[in-house]
């Protein structure tokens, strides 16, 4: 058929969409209708793709949404193309953590994860989101640092400016941090963050919910192998200070040691200054590992400073400045 002199495929030729693209109308319910009414789905996608056609933003049929948009699990729109970010370039907005006492591990899963101790902060700023791509870019670019194994020609791929930067190692988070005026933060200082003072298990209460997070539950009830989504796509799942995916999407390096907590009793030859601590949680399945669900913030693994993979990225922490404790800020 012809359209306005563009030639279409007929919508009979429309591939089946993939489950995690049918979000992009339908929010939430995307996900159930691409799984339990599929028929429903494809009559609402075949029509979706000759509105497209129509209205002149396709040539043809595309064999998937993916080929106008990329989607993160949330619906979430961004270019295929370009460098187009929400957040640009510069270092993240950070967040300040007040001072005071917090709820830090749990007495009821892994052995490293406890006991649940009470933890003493002074006042801290952290990053609102991860590192992003282009943020990492242009740290590179204005160090001459190497550049991620996913970069080519020094740059990130294309419609991932504002995905969490990965593989990276703890001496390149490290090293950002530093060159941001910033610095990693710790162990004690990223659990708080991510779970405030009422010891909840995740950052937005004590149940476990899919679309709160990038996780590996999520990318198996769409039946995708899974990925990054960008920073801040998951709006219902922040933590009490307004962090976003501090459960899933990338774990993140901190600047601590992999060590014992007070009053464990359980001994670990991994203990001791040879791993650094990550934490959070990533949007792969680690079952490998039968560590479990990763997404709970008292979560925490442990790798050596050279490991650099597609789960492990950053955010900064910094000390409040003598000017804001001076002008009562904190």
């Amino acid at each position: 058929m012809c359209i306005a002199g563009l030639v279409v495929l007929p919508v009979t030729a429309v591939e089946p969409p993939d489950v995690s693209t049918c979000i992009n109308c339908h929010g939430h319910e995307g996900i159930e209708l691409a799984l339990d009414k599929p028929e429903t789905c494809q009559t609402c996608h075949e029509a979706k793709t000759l509105q497209l056609a129509q209205a002149g933003s396709v040539t043809a049929a595309p064999s998937s949404p993916h080929d106008i948009t990329s989607l993160d699990p949330l619906g979430m729109r961004y270019p295929i193309y370009g460098t187009d970010s929400r957040l640009g370039a510069q270092p993240n907005e950070m967040v300040l953590i007040p001072a005071g006492e917090f709820t830090m591990g749990t007495n009821d899963r892994l052995p490293d994860e406890g006991p649940e101790h009470k933890v003493s902060l002074p006042a801290y700023y952290i990053d609102r989101y991860e590192v992003t791509n282009l943020q990492y870019k242009k740290f590179i670019d204005a160090t001459s640092r190497k550049s991620p194994r996913h970069f080519k020609n020094r740059t990130f791929p294309q419609g991932k400016a504002d995905h969490p930067v990965t593989f990276v190692t703890w001496d390149d988070a490290q090293a950002y941090c530093q060159w941001a005026d910033k610095r990693l933060p710790t162990n004690q200082e990223w659990e708080k963050a991510a779970r405030g003072v009422d010891g909840r298990m995740f950052p937005w209460g004590n149940e476990f919910e899919m679309h709160r997070a990038n996780t590996p539950m999520r990318w198996s009830k769409l039946g995708a192998f899974g990925d990054t989504s960008p920073v801040g796509a998951f709006a219902e799942g922040v933590s009490p200070y307004g962090l976003y995916d501090m459960s899933g999407n990338v774990w993140e390096w901190t600047a601590s040691w992999y060590q014992a907590y007070p009053g464990n009793k359980t001994p670990s030859e991994s203990y001791g200054e040879r791993y650094k601590v990550l934490k959070g949680g990533s949007w792969w399945d680690c079952s490998f590992y039968q560590c479990g669900i990763s997404a709970p913030v008292f979560n925490r693994s442990f790798f050596a400073r050279k490991t650099a993979n597609d789960t492990f990225g950053f955010r900064c922490a910094r000390d409040p400045a003598p000017a804001d404790k001076q002008g009562g800020k904190l």
